[in-house]
Formats: C-alpha cells, structure tokens, sequence
C-alpha cells in the first residue's frame, strides 16, 4: 500500500468519505498505532489504524453493486424500527454503503460502494449527476403539469425551486422524469405542488448504471469497465483517489 494521509485511507477502506474522517480524526477517534491521529497525518502498509476502538484495514479492491431495492425496504443499515433493511437484503462479505437513498415507499436502483469518496461525488448535488424514474400519479397527466414540472417547482417547506429537468409521458397516468439533483422525496414533492399524488415510483437509471436484468431484491456486481466509467464520470482518478484533498 503507498504512504497516503488518514483521511484518503479511510476513504478508500470503505469507513466513511474524506469528509467525515476528518471530523473523526478533529474529534480525536482514529488512531495509528495506538496514538490519536493528527489531521493530514499519513499512514503506511505497516501502520495500524482504529477507528472508535475498531481496526482498519486497506481496501483489496473497489466494488460497486447495483441493486434493486424492493418496495417496504428501508435505507438504514441500523434502524430497529425499520421491518426491513437493506443489510437485510444484501448479504457481501465486506462493507458497502449506497449513495442517494430511495425512501421505502419507492423501488429501483440503488448503487453501493466500499469507497467513501466515490459515494461522496455521486452524492454530490452540485455534480449534476442524472437519475433517472418512472412515476405512475393519481390523476391524468396534462401538459400543463409535464411543463411545470419540467421548468421547475417552488417548493413552499423547503423554500426552494427544483432545477429545470427532462420529463416524457408514458401512459394515461405514468411518465419519465430526469433529474440533476437529489432533494429528500423530490419528486413526491414536486408532483404534491401541482395537485397529483404519486402511487408508484422507481428509479431505473443513476448516471450510465441501469436497473436491466434485476429482480427486486436482487443484485450485481459492475464489472471493472463500469467502475472505472463512473470514476471517470465523478471527476475521480481510476487508482481510487480523489484529485485532490
């Protein structure tokens, strides 16, 4: 393993984004070698690393999964209220985490990942990164309603307007919608602003990762070409590593 700084490593382990272990570290719960860590301090192959009292160790390889989560499931890895979580589901033999949350009403694809940085830019609103879904809504869908969802919705209990995005009629009561942004039940929202109710959602696209060939409940494995695409796509180097930080 090259000599890289605290913050990259935990990153790239899978423990959480750069972010948040440089708040670990402010708070003083890593340590290496049985010191408390400094900010920026770098680690090597023959360090050890904690983390809350738990050990460390250097990531073999990145996985991302795509997965389709199921209607009822919730994500949360540590909720004992929730009937059904997505550690639930997906039993692999090292930590993953997704990135961009599906509330347990809707359905579709989830991606997971060992590395906190790649969850980071693909989180990040700012990155503009698409996802794609198809709503089915209680009432007849109007043209008026595809351009006002399309130019943007003011959103009063959140006292902000989405962004512009693409949306396509399907059905009677369905349609395609393509969003840039990742507002907490934005398109429930959105389609409550303008008078309907959504009865169905789920999402079949984020970024080029699509939901074909999965069951719900089920999931894959993306090959390396994939993962290398996506890290390409976030703005991240192929070896793992943010460019900067």
């Amino acid at each position: 393993m090259e000599t890289m700084r605290i913050n990259k490593f935990l990153a790239h382990s899978g423990v959480c984004s750069r972010r948040e272990a440089d708040r670990l570290v402010e708070q003083g719960k890593v340590q290496i070698n049985g010191v408390t860590a400094a900010p920026g301090q770098c680690v090597g192959e023959l360090d050890r690393v904690m983390v809350s009292g738990k050990p460390v160790t250097a990531r073999e390889k990145t996985v991302v999964l795509a997965f389709y989560k199921p209607v009822g499931v919730v994500c949360t890895e540590r909720d004992p209220h929730a009937e059904k979580k997505l550690s639930d589901l997906i039993r692999y033999p090292m930590r993953v985490t997704y990135a961009g949350r599906l509330d347990r009403d809707s359905e579709g694809l989830l991606l997971l990942s060992n590395d906190g940085d790649l969850i980071q830019a693909m989180m990040r609103g700012a990155n503009r990164r698409e996802k794609e879904y198809l709503v089915k809504v209680d009432k007849e869908i109007t043209d008026v309603f595809l351009s006002r969802m399309a130019g943007g919705i003011f959103l009063k209990d959140l006292g902000i307007t989405t962004r512009e995005c693409r949306l396509e009629k399907t059905g009677k009561y369905t349609f395609r919608i393509i969003l840039t942004q990742g507002i907490n039940r934005q398109i429930r929202r959105m389609c409550e602003a303008c008078g309907y109710r959504v009865k169905s959602l789920k999402r079949v696209r984020v970024m080029h990762v699509t939901l074909d060939g999965l069951k719900p409940g089920e999931y894959r494995e993306l090959p390396a070409e994939e993962v290398e695409r996506l890290y390409q796509e976030c703005g991240l180097r192929p070896d793992h590593g943010a460019g900067q930080g």
